[in-house]
């Protein structure tokens, strides 16, 4: 078998449907879907069996209450496939998805890829923003700025890399993806992008000043791992990381001042590094420095993506 899909779900059953949907729809067939449920109390598993007569790809797993990181893990040893592909129970795939991945692998040899992100809010045919792919393999000085995978929904690896590397850690609950693709890259193994859409991330409401505090340190011991291999982050990967925090307290609307004071942040750290490219950079200081002066039903629709 080429591909497995781990999915990870808790009480998923507003969102899974369309989730599988999209696996369903892919073109490439040659895949199994191991939907790990973690203790959710709601219809989440009821709707996975029923996807499971009506597609025998589809697989329910039982791992209760451990964390999206364990169930990830959990899946990943139970995976009869080549490549290890992961999705959130919230997130959709492109049709073409694993059809490109398959492909890419083939022609590179790489160790892991991922592609683009748009993001919505409500409707994934309105993507507000797309993820920006680098060219190159990915370095973990990259990584260090902002992590161009950008979620889990969009990383594939190759099963014998990822058991050689142990998986993710359980114990984080944020930056847990990064922590690992430091290790990834460290380990000298490729990290490629495809400059090509294949996921519609699905834009959290959860505040994101209650997890700040949760996000710095996951990334306080994802720098430790980074620095067991001989690299810590200049003041360039500050500010771009700085810029990413501001971008995302912006497209979520979770206090506006908490963007302006990362984008000020980021910029005394390093100016051109923050605001380049100016599509990105620019645009998230102005809109930053603006958001507290603004009302906040203009501010929402207009930093809603």
């Amino acid at each position: 078998m080429r591909f497995t899909i781990v999915i990870p779900a808790c009480n998923a059953a507003e969102t899974l449907p369309a989730t599988l949907a999209s696996l369903t729809a892919q073109g490439f067939a040659d895949w199994e879907a191991l939907v790990v449920d973690d203790g959710s109390t709601d219809a989440t598993r009821a709707l996975v069996k029923e996807a499971a007569q009506a597609d025998s790809r589809i697989v329910l797993l039982v791992n209760p209450g451990k964390g999206p990181s364990d169930a990830r893990n959990f899946g990943a040893a139970r995976a009869r496939g080549q490549i290890l592909t992961f999705c959130d129970a919230d997130d959709l795939w492109e049709p073409d998805k694993l059809a490109g991945l398959a492909q890419a692998f083939d022609a590179t040899g790489s160790d892991a890829l991922f592609g683009q992100i748009g993001f919505f809010n409500v409707d994934p045919q309105s993507l507000g923003t797309l993820s920006t792919v680098p060219a190159g393999a990915v370095t973990v000085q990259m990584l260090l700025g902002e992590n161009p995978v950008c979620t889990m929904s969009n990383l594939s690896v190759r099963a014998e890399v990822f058991a050689a590397l142990g998986g993710f850690r359980a114990d984080m609950v944020h930056n847990e993806d990064l922590e690992f693709l430091i290790r990834l890259v460290g380990e000298g193994c490729v990290l490629r992008g495809i400059d090509r859409l294949h996921v519609r991330y699905r834009a959290s409401t959860g505040g994101l000043s209650a997890d700040l505090d949760r996000m710095q340190r996951g990334r306080a011991e994802a720098l430790k791992t980074a620095r067991r291999y001989g690299v810590a982050p200049d003041a360039r990967a500050e500010a771009v990381h700085l810029r990413y925090l501001a971008r995302r307290a912006l497209r979520l609307d979770q206090g506006p001042h908490i963007a302006r004071r990362l984008a000020l942040r980021g910029m005394r750290l390093s100016p051109r590094a923050f605001l380049m490219p100016p599509r990105r950079g620019v645009a998230t200081a102005g809109a930053a420095l603006i958001a507290p002066c603004l009302p906040t039903a203009l501010r929402r629709a207009l930093f809603a993506h």
